[in-house]
Order: C-alpha cells, then structure tokens, then sequence
C-alpha cells in the first residue's frame, strides 16, 4: 500500500445543502489525513483549468458555472477544497465518494445519498476527487500553493518574485 493524497472538494451544491459537516463525517471513515483545506471562490480561470480534459463537451460551460456556484449565488459561490493523505487514498476515498453520476452512485455514498442530476443534465454530485495520482498531483498544485499544505508532498524551491501584487492585511 503506497501513502497517496488526493485533493477533495465540497461543490457548491454540497455547501448549498448544508452536507459539510455529512461529507466530512462521511470521508473521516477512511481514517485519512488532512493536510490542507480551505474556502475557494472559483474563478472561472480555475474552474477552466480544473475541467480542461472536457473543454470539448457541449456541457463545459455549465460545468464551469456549476463549480463556480453561479447558479446558486451568493453565499454558496465557492468550494471547500481539502488534501487529504493516507495509503491508498485515492481508491478508498472514491469509493466512499462514489460513482460520478449520483444515480449509479452506491446508495451509502456521499454522491449517492446527496446528488442530483438536474434537469439540464448538469450532474450535481457535491464532491470532486481527484481520480488517479497524475491527476491528484496536477489538482493539488493547481488549487493550493506549497505553504498551503502542512507537509512538503512535492519537490519545491525558493524564486524571489518582484513586482508582484499582493493582498495584505491592513
């Protein structure tokens, strides 16, 4: 059994439902580590990026907006996104996740138990979960920045940046 990490997020739908605290209790089954979490409202740079392999589907705008929270506005736009660590990680917390289309989804699944698929289609199944290692790595960087995670996962290194705008506390 390899030590993997994956990266997690609660969809807007699943934030909308009040299911947090579910989803939470839920994954914690799998007696896994969280090692960065916090609250993202989406871009829609971000939400591109995370759902480039399917840019080509007529449904990609929708998923776009879906990760986004647009359709549920205000104070549901946005996503809890976690990493969570442990051996065998990505296939034991998929199968408490369950199947992507929460109608085939295992009853006891938090897709299962809390998804939908709208009337547009649109598959509101309240948590993403990264589906392999390759993709656990790419999502995890392209979520969390190196000092957003408790423990170094990935090789780093120190740039100095100049000029760079950043948001600080007044």
């Amino acid at each position: 059994m390899a030590v993997e990490q994956l990266l997690i997020l609660i969809k807007p739908d699943g934030i909308k439902k009040s299911l947090t605290g579910n989803i939470l209790t839920k994954l914690s089954e799998a007696r896994m580590v969280i090692i960065g979490a916090k609250a993202v409202k989406v871009s829609k740079e971000l939400a591109e990026a995370h759902y480039y392999q399917l840019k080509d589907k007529l449904f990609f705008g929708e998923l776009v907006d879906y990760i986004q929270g647009k359709i549920y506005g205000e104070p549901y736009d946005r996503v809890l996104a976690f990493v969570y660590q442990g051996e065998d990680a990505i296939l034991r917390m998929r199968k408490i996740a369950g199947a992507t289309n929460p109608e085939e989804a295992d009853p006891v699944s938090i897709r299962g138990a809390y998804g939908r698929i709208t009337t547009k289609g649109v598959y509101e199944n309240v948590v993403h979960c990264s589906s392999d290692q390759l993709e656990a790595a790419r999502e995890i960087k392209l979520w969390f920045k190196p000092e957003d995670i408790v423990k170094e996962i990935y090789p780093t290194k120190k740039i100095t940046v100049e000029k760079e705008a950043k948001t600080i506390w007044t």
